[in-house]
Formats: structure tokens, sequence, C-alpha cells
């Protein structure tokens, strides 16, 4: 038996197995992404947590002797294990290395692949059709979200897709997600109009949802061009057409408010309406100004949705 096995025996630590199974976890529940196992990393505490270890197990240490070198290297066995849980994991491509994943986020961190967000669904046993409302990222996704970043605005931008879709394929999906993820972070996962921004208490769900402004039914792109983010009241409301936009990001509401009786649109006190129809009144932004809704796709809202 190895010095490294025996001390695990001894002091008895978790398996393996059971590791990778408890990063799944902790991937999930952090949104897709950990940081690297380093000292005073809060995951690392969390998920000792999670096993009630005590303060000898997370403070054990594995000593390698460098005869050539004259000196004595010392590991924590706790680090120790859960590099070489993530590490399987990665052999497995249930997770992106961090070496790969800071490619994509400037962050070094253990990131889910889609087969490893499969998995920990199945662990929980949540429909994988939920995948299309909680916020995990996932390596694949992340490609696709740093792409539509990337995106150049054409002066004549076009917000309909060229190419017909026959079928919902798998890029498609991931696709769509990547636009909901790329939207809610571009506008801080605040609604544009009213600047609500509330998650979960579990925090896996937000309240703000990614928008269409020319919508998917009518072939809209999946693109920050294309794209705003609004509470789902102000969603409802945009999407029946009771506002539009200004070009230069003025709200405009419709005038058929004012033939409303007097007790619709009221949350109590607040007129939902009479905030929409106020004069001047401008959606929040993101910071850069490329990622702007573009002019074209808000033109075609306000001819084809709005209702005057």
């Amino acid at each position: 038996m190895s010095y490294e096995r025996r001390m695990l025996e001894d002091l008895k630590m978790p398996t393996q197995r059971e590791v990778e199974q408890a990063l799944l976890r902790s991937l999930f529940n952090n949104n897709g992404a950990i940081k690297e196992f380093g000292a005073g990393e809060k995951i690392v505490e969390e998920i000792a947590n999670d096993f009630g270890l005590n303060e000898e197990q997370r403070t054990a240490y594995l000593e390698t002797i460098y005869e050539k070198e004259n000196r004595v290297k010392r590991s924590y066995l706790w680090h120790r294990l859960l590099f070489r849980a993530a590490d399987s994991l990665a052999k497995e491509k249930l997770v992106s290395r961090p070496t790969q994943t800071v490619l994509l986020t400037n962050k070094k961190e253990w990131m889910l692949t889609e087969d490893g967000y499969n998995q920990i669904l199945e662990m929980l046993r949540i429909p994988l059709t939920q995948k299309e409302i909680l916020p995990i990222k996932s390596y694949e996704v992340q490609k696709i979200v740093k792409k539509i970043y990337k995106q150049e605005r054409p002066e004549d931008y076009n917000p309909f897709e060229t190419k017909k879709i026959i079928q919902i394929t798998r890029e498609a999906k991931l696709r769509n997600r990547a636009f909901k993820q790329a939207v809610k972070e571009a506008y801080d996962f605040r609604c544009a109009v009213c600047g609500m921004k509330i998650h979960s208490p579990n925090t896996l769900q937000w309240e703000v949802e990614a928008v269409h402004i020319v919508p998917h039914s009518k072939n809209g792109k999946d693109d920050l061009l294309n794209g705003l983010a609004l509470c789902r009241l102000h969603h409802w409301a945009f999407d029946v057409g009771w506002f539009t936009l200004e070009d230069n990001f003025k709200i405009l509401a419709s005038r058929k408010i004012k033939d409303l009786s007097a007790d619709f649109g009221k949350l109590g006190d607040y007129d939902f309406m009479g905030e929409l129809s106020k004069e001047n009144s401008r959606i929040f932004l993101p910071r850069e100004q490329r990622i702007h809704p573009h002019p074209n796709a808000i033109k075609w809202h306000r001819e084809n949705t709005f209702c005057r």
C-alpha cells in the first residue's frame, strides 16, 4: 500500500468517487464553474464542510522529498484528493480543465461540459428540459457566448436568420442557451426597463428573461443586437405591443393605454402602464455601445409588433 493510500485510509477520507460526485454537485450549485483548489479558496472549505471533515482531515499533508534539490515539498492531502477527483472528471470529459477554461473566461476554473451537466441533472433527478431555464454554464455554451460577444456590429444589420431551420438540432439548443446567458450577463441580470434584479433563494433561477426583439418565431437572430433583458411583466408588455423603443432607446408607449379602465395595469399603488407612458424614459443599457440593440431590430418591432 502506498504512503498516500495509507494516509487516506487512516484518516478515513472520502473516496475519490464520492469526491467526484460532490464536485459535480458543487459545480451545479456554483452555476457551472468553480475555482482551482488553492489554499484558502472558499470552494475547498465548502466541499470539506459537505463531508463534515475534521481539522486533522483538512490539514493533513503529504511530504515528498527531492534529494537532488535537498528540499521537502508538502501538499495538503485534501487538496490532492480534490484535484485527483477533478482530473478524473476531466478525463471522462465531464468537466473542462482550468487551462482550457481560462482561454474562454480569463479565469482558471473547472467548468461543466454538456455531458457533465447531463450527469448532474440525472443525479439530482432534474429533467433535462430544465437546462433551458437554469443559468448553469457549460464549456460548449460558453464557447458560443464568447462568439456572440465578439460579433461585429454592422451598420446594415439584418436581424433575421438567413438559414432556414428545418429541425431543432443540438447546436440550435446550445445557441439558444448561449443567447440567454449572453443577454442576461450583458444587462447584469437587470430588467432594462424597471431595473429589477432578483434571483430565487437557491440562486439557480433569475427573474429576468432574455428577449428577442425580432421574435424567434419570426426567425430573429440569437445575438446581442437583437436582444434585451426584461422582467417577466415587461417582457409580456413588449411582446404584445404595449411599448416599443425609439432609435435613441427612449420608451415609446402605446396610445391605447389611455383607453384602459382605471383599475387596469395596477400593482397596488404602482401604476405599471402609467410608468410606461412617462415622457423621456429610457431603458438601461450595457456599458459597451457595440452590444446595444441595433436600430434595425428596434425598427422592425415598432413597425410589426407595437400597437400605436
